[in-house]
C-alpha cells in the first residue's frame, strides 16, 4: 500500500494545532471575551512586564478571538505557508514562523509601553505577516514567483493587509510589520538558492 505524503507537513500541524486549541476553548467559554482569552494565554503586556509570564509571547500565537478570525488567518496560513515551506524546508520554515511570531509580540509589547495602552491581543497573524515577509524575498530571489503565488501577488496582498489593519479598529498593525520584517529578514538569512533549481508548487485587539 502506498503511503501518502504530505508535502508541507508543519503547515499542516500548526494549522491543526490552532484548529484544536480553538474547539477546546470554546468548550469552556467564550473565545470573544478578553478576560475568559486573558485566562488562557493571549498576551497583555502587565501580565508579561510584572508578572514575569513570558510564555504568553508564544502562546497567544496559537489562540483566536472567534471562528471568523481563527478561519481568516488559517486560510491565508495553509495557501502561502505551504509554497514558503515546500521551497525553503521544514526547519527552516518553523524558524521563521515561530521567530517572525515572536518578533511581532515583542514590537506590540514595546508599542504598547510607550502609548500605556494596554489591551489584551492574541492571534497567529504576526507569525503570518513573517511568513509573507519571507516569501516577498524568496519570490524576488526567483524572478517574481514561488510555487503558486507571485512576488505581485505576495505584494498587493501585503498593501491590502496594511491599509486594512490600519484603517479598521482592534487590530494589532505592529504585530503584522514586526512580522513582516523579521520573516523578511530571515528569509535573506536562511534562503540560498540554489542554481538550476526551480520553486516546487504546492477592548479586545486581534492581530488580523
Amino acid at each position: 500500500m502506498k503511503k501518502t505524503r504530505i508535502d508541507a507537513p508543519c503547515t499542516a500541524v500548526i494549522a491543526v494545532a490552532n484548529v484544536i486549541v480553538f474547539f477546546i476553548l470554546t468548550m469552556g467559554g467564550m473565545t470573544e471575551d478578553a478576560e475568559y482569552m486573558l485566562g488562557h494565554g493571549a498576551m497583555y503586556v502587565p501580565y508579561i512586564m510584572e508578572g514575569g509570564e513570558w510564555y504568553r509571547l508564544f502562546s497567544s500565537m496559537f489562540l483566536h478571538f472567534g471562528f471568523e478570525h481563527l478561519m481568516n488567518n488559517m486560510v491565508i496560513f495553509i495557501l502561502l505557508g505551504w509554497n514558503l515551506e515546500v521551497e525553503i524546508g521544514k526547519i527552516k520554515y518553523l524558524i521563521i514562523y515561530l521567530a517572525s511570531g515572536l518578533c511581532g509580540n515583542l514590537l506590540s509589547m514595546f508599542g504598547d509601553l510607550q502609548t500605556g495602552e494596554y489591551v489584551v491581543s492574541a492571534g497567529a497573524s504576526g507569525a503570518i505577516f513573517g511568513v509573507i515577509g519571507a516569501l516577498l524575498y524568496v519570490a524576488v530571489r526567483n524572478r517574481g514567483r514561488i510555487g503558486n503565488v507571485s512576488g505581485r501577488g505576495i505584494l498587493f496582498m501585503v498593501i491590502v493587509s496594511l491599509y486594512y489593519g490600519f484603517t479598521s479598529g482592534g487590530v494589532d498593525n505592529l504585530a503584522h510589520i514586526g512580522g513582516l520584517v523579521s520573516g523578511f529578514l530571515l528569509g535573506v538569512l536562511l534562503y540560498w538558492k540554489r542554481k538550476g533549481k526551480r520553486s516546487r508548487s504546492a477592548g479586545n485587539r486581534y492581530d488580523s
